[in-house]
């Protein structure tokens, strides 16, 4: 019972939610025109990086076989951390000369966590498929 009450009020809450939000960010974007183009630019930008990202390990999947070939932790490590710098140089050249904030600070670390992460998961399935060819 209560359960079902609880999926109900946050079902209303969040639509209420979402329908004010929608309506300021419309009001928001109907008096402030200008700032419409720069955010469809930051979106392509972001875009763009999410991207490279998910094609990085993917494209590079020889460099999984020769690890683990090698059997080495610390190819391993190095083949993550190359993945990882590379995903923040692609990132940082995105992002430009402009001027940033703690907000844009905290989402680029954000998403550096998550495409170490996304590296890491990746790289994981691809050298479980190569032991079992091996």
């Amino acid at each position: 019972m209560w359960s079902t009450i609880g999926k109900y009020v946050g079902g209303k809450v969040l639509t209420a939610v979402l329908v004010v939000g929608s309506a300021a960010a419309l009001i928001w974007f109907w008096r402030h025109p200008e700032q419409l183009s720069s955010l469809w630019e930051v979106v392509k930008r972001a875009l763009a990086w999410l991207g490279f990202v998910l094609v990085l390990p993917w494209a590079l999947f020889f460099v999984t076989t020769w690890v683990v070939r090698r059997e080495s932790n610390l190819a391993a490590g190095l083949m993550l951390a190359g993945y990882l710098l590379l995903d923040i140089f692609v990132a940082l050249t995105l992002a430009g000369n402009h001027k940033h904030y703690a907000l844009t600070w905290v989402v680029l670390l954000i998403g550096f966590l998550f495409s170490a992460v996304y590296n890491f998961v990746v790289c994981e399935y691809q050298a479980d498929r190569v032991e079992d060819v091996l």
